[in-house]
């Protein structure tokens, strides 16, 4: 990059297109990146062209990217024009010198913050970052999985229905009628959360917990959130609570086990026996949020996570060790498990939680 400016300037800009929706993947902030080293940073036209060519993955994005970029630079953006008539602009500076204008070094500042911020490991965040996380969670984007509804409905042009047609004719008196069609709907898919609360997820459970509270605060209907260490626990109505610090302090209060041992095998047994006939498991997309570290039996965890695993939609394993830099999944839980579940991830950054969210609502 040109210079400190120049870096700060990206880095925030790709936050600001984050924030406004858009999924920007590393590989396309790599492209940008090594796009601008190229260019003159000053030239805005070539700053917002080689954002447009780099971070939009389809045309949809261009509304998106376009306005980020009115309000990033504090202009209107350049028109879409054909690339042999397009002119060259400046970055605007209302002070007419080559600094940016105070306000935007702010914006800088703090969406260079935030964007560092993301891949932070919540363990290692002090006291002031870890309020980060309040607003970080909050603004967390969440979607249910879909899935296809058991029953069909009416529609004017699907696929005939015969017995709403038949019904239709026999009310005209045998007198034929409109044809009536048919569609099959689709309804949000439960998802269950499970957060291992013992000893050694004590650095991470208050944030999958947080994560529990925004998956309820979005899709209360559908979602169930357990912990689990020695024993079961719901703790689904203690995190509904609105106010994010009243929902884990409810929590705390409803889990006997906190930062004890582990036994997952049992805890998921218990849940099986108690809910694997229930709707609420069946078809579900079962999140689990755990390091692996198991005090007993490995063999039983695994078949246990198997029969999981048949009665799910989708098992997905959250690991707060996954993401980092040398990580093995050597711990006996972990290597156990994986052949029953359909992903390992990450847990442990602002970033690894947004992807889980993904994971989620594309299961």
């Amino acid at each position: 990059m040109h210079s400190q400016v120049g870096l700060k300037i990206f880095y925030g800009f790709v936050g600001a297109l984050r924030h406004e929706g858009m999924t920007v993947g590393a590989e396309q902030v790599g492209l940008y990146l090594e796009a601008l080293n190229v260019l003159d940073l000053q030239r805005r036209n070539e700053v917002f062209w080689a954002g447009r060519a780099t971070l939009c993955k389809s045309r949809s994005d261009f509304e998106t990217y376009d306005r980020a970029f009115r309000l990033w630079f504090s202009s209107e953006p350049p028109v879409p024009v054909p690339l042999s008539e397009r002119q060259e602009a400046s970055l605007p500076d209302a002070a007419g010198g080559d600094s940016p204008q105070p306000e935007l070094e702010q914006q800088i500042a703090l969406a260079s913050r935030d964007e560092s911020l993301q891949h932070r490991d919540v363990a290692l965040m002090s006291a002031e970052e870890k309020r980060y996380l309040v607003e970080a969670f909050a603004a967390l984007p969440i979607k249910a999985p879909l899935r296809r509804a058991r029953y069909k409905r009416t529609h004017r042009h699907k696929r005939i229905d015969p017995a709403h047609t038949v019904r239709d004719h026999l009310k005209r008196g045998g007198e034929p009628g409109q044809l009536q069609y048919r569609f099959r709907t689709k309804k949000p898919r439960r998802v269950v959360l499970i957060v291992d609360v013992s000893g050694s997820m004590e650095a991470y459970a208050d944030s999958f917990l947080r994560f529990g509270n925004r998956l309820l605060a979005t899709n209360a209907d559908t979602t169930e959130v357990f912990s689990i260490g020695t024993r079961l626990t719901r703790v689904t109505a203690a995190l509904q609570h609105p106010d994010p610090e009243v929902a884990l302090l409810d929590a705390g209060f409803a889990v006997p086990d906190w930062s004890g041992g582990t036994r997952l095998g049992e805890a998921l047994e218990a849940f099986i026996a108690l809910w694997g006939q229930h709707a609420m498991l069946r078809g579900s997309v079962v999140v689990i949020a755990s390091d692996g570290w198991e005090r007993g039996d490995t063999r039983d965890l695994a078949h246990q996570v198997s029969r999981l695993h048949r009665l799910a939609h989708r098992v997905i394993w959250s690991n707060p060790h996954r993401g980092k830099s040398g990580y093995e999944p050597i711990q006996s839980g972990i290597k156990a498990v994986l052949p029953h579940i359909d992903a390992l991830v990450a847990g442990h950054t602002m970033a690894a939680f947004r992807d889980l969210a993904d994971r989620i609502a594309n299961a």
